[in-house]
């Protein structure tokens, strides 16, 4: 139970004994009420939240992860060149940030719960329209799944920032291992599908669809609530404060945002290369497409060891330089091994990547949280960071197939990976720096 969450009276437990304080779901905490400290008091329900956000969660990768195993067989089903085929996965990478942008105005003026549950019927469309008998469709309905998790990647951090201030840490390590637990289960399960679906990578592409309509019901009872509040005249702290004319920090203008922002751009470009073109890799240096599969779902899966534990450390520490330094130092490691040996020590690279990866991505949302002051300022900065990190992200896939192509190596993309890693690790130790923006 949160300080500032209680009611005036006990309640009885069902002997008859008090329990202490109960929470008011209706009550509000607004900006200078105990301490000065302004948020959303939780919801009578506090697990029914609990569990959408980790529903949520789950649908944040999933659609992307579902595809770097079947993009052979999209290519080939469509005619694609190595850079149209980089396009598939670089389209809703692109939109990440397109979507990331107008994220926290929609959160506003719309709420933050009811943006959420959009955002997951709109993944479902999405991944629904990608799979229609049309190229055009395929990148069309990848415009919309992009957007859709831009608004779910833009708004999370906020919603813990606001309802969970004195547990971010360990709520923003609670949806980063479920959003890599959620890609690690796609990724394995895309080609089984395929062949369960008679070698349709179609269905096996549509049947994900259920996990953002599962998880959009999941929201509805948080969008009703939320409603109800609007309707008996309450509103959320982060809402009072926009309504109160009060002025939100200028991020933009911010050197410590900026440097959080290239960090989670630059450690995007790198995970979303590995998204695209890690099976691939795989297959061009002789391993069979099954095992490359394995390795890629290995590598995911791996990942949700950095992306739990790391948040919750970083939360123990007043600066995060020495995640910074572990996290890149893991993942360059991992991207010199596919350099030198990749089929030899494809299980040890997949391992160095994968907890790399899902440490940094911890590591760069937990930063968004530890480093803003408030529930807004914390919006708008994940709006900022998503919005420039993930259209830096986006050319990577693209950029690394165009140069693979023109030189016929790995070599030329890899190189430059790891210069994207060493520029991760100068902006990152200055983004880890105890500051506020």
């Amino acid at each position: 139970m949160r300080a500032g969450a209680e009611s005036t009276g006990p309640v009885l437990d069902a002997r008859g004994g008090s329990t202490g304080p109960v929470l008011d779901a209706g009550a509000e905490v607004l900006p200078g009420a105990r301490g000065g400290v302004g948020r959303r008091v939780a919801l009578a329900h506090p697990l029914l939240l609990m569990a959408a956000i980790v529903l949520a969660s789950l649908n944040m990768r999933a659609a992307l992860a579902s595809v770097a195993p079947l993009v052979g067989e999209i290519a080939a089903h469509y005619g694609l060149s190595s850079t149209a085929s980089s396009l598939v996965t670089s389209v809703p990478v692109l939109f990440l940030g397109a979507g990331a942008l107008v994220a926290p105005w929609l959160g506003r003026r719309f709420g933050v719960e009811p943006v959420l549950f959009a955002a997951l019927v709109l993944l479902g469309a999405g991944i629904l329209v990608r799979v229609l008998p049309s190229v055009y469709a395929l990148y069309g309905g990848g415009v919309l799944v992009g957007t859709a998790i831009a608004l779910l990647n833009v708004l999370m951090p906020g919603l813990i920032k606001r309802d969970f201030p004195d547990r971010a840490a360990s709520m923003t390590s609670l949806y980063t291992g479920a959003m890599i637990a959620g890609a690690t289960v796609v990724a394995a399960a895309s080609v089984p599908l395929e062949e369960a679906f008679g070698g349709s990578w179609e269905a096996s592409l549509a049947f994900w669809s259920l996990l953002a309509a599962v998880a959009a019901l999941a929201w509805l009872p948080q969008v009703l609530l939320t409603r109800a509040r609007t309707t008996n005249g309450s509103r959320s702290a982060p809402e009072a404060r926009a309504a109160s004319g009060a002025p939100a920090r200028g991020v933009w203008r911010s050197a410590l945002a900026w440097q959080v922002t290239l960090f989670m751009g630059l450690q995007s470009l790198w995970t979303y290369v590995l998204i695209a073109w890690m099976p691939t890799i795989f297959t061009d240096h002789g391993m069979s497409r099954s095992t490359a599969g394995v390795m890629f779902a290995f590598n995911t899966l791996t990942q949700v060891a950095g992306a739990f534990a790391v948040p919750l450390l970083a939360g123990r520490m007043r600066s995060q330089r020495p995640l910074v330094v572990l996290v890149t130092a893991l993942v360059a490691a991992g991207y010199a091994g596919l350099l030198v040996a990749p089929v030899e020590g494809a299980w040890l690279w997949s391992a160095l990547l994968g907890v790399g990866q899902g440490g940094a991505v911890g590591l760069a949302l937990t930063l968004i949280v530890l480093r803003a002051g408030d529930a807004v300022t914390a919006s708008r900065l994940s709006g900022m960071a998503q919005t420039v990190g993930y259209l830096m992200a986006a050319a990577g896939p693209l950029t690394a197939g165009a140069v693979h192509q023109a030189t016929g190596s790995w070599t030329v993309p890899i190189v430059l990976v790891l210069c994207v890693c060493a520029a991760a690790l100068v902006v990152g130790l200055l983004a880890a720096r105890d500051r506020k923006v």
